[in-house]
């Protein structure tokens, strides 16, 4: 299981408590540091069966400072994807994959029904 986080993010500070309480063991990666691929993100977004819009950090200053609530409508997914794949701050966290699941952001019930 691979745990994507940024270590200052509030969010991913209780998601890793929350798989710690569990004994789960996840493999743990900076999103910062080592920003996901597009390949990667095109394969968890496919896994998801999420919008392509909920892997972006809507509330990330970064987010706001490129305007792109304003530039996705316009953007191919492709585009979308590679975007993301420039920065790990655009990127909604946690994300945490398990094989054939993705998850994106941390809701306690829906990891509950899903790890």
């Amino acid at each position: 299981m691979l745990f994507v986080c940024y270590p200052k993010c509030s969010t991913c500070k209780k998601a890793e408590k929350w798989l710690d309480e569990r004994k789960i063991s996840y493999e743990k990666r900076d999103i910062k540091t080592q920003n996901p691929t597009a390949d990667e993100l095109r394969e968890w977004w496919e896994k998801s069966g999420l919008p392509l819009k909920r892997f972006f950090n809507t509330s990330g200053n970064l987010y706001k400072e490129m305007k792109l609530k304003d530039r996705l409508p316009d953007m191919s997914e492709e585009e979308q994807i590679e975007l993301l794949a420039t920065d790990g701050m655009l990127v909604k966290r946690p994300v945490l994959v398990d094989g054939d699941k993705v998850l994106v952001g941390f809701k306690e019930k829906e990891w509950e029904e899903i790890v």
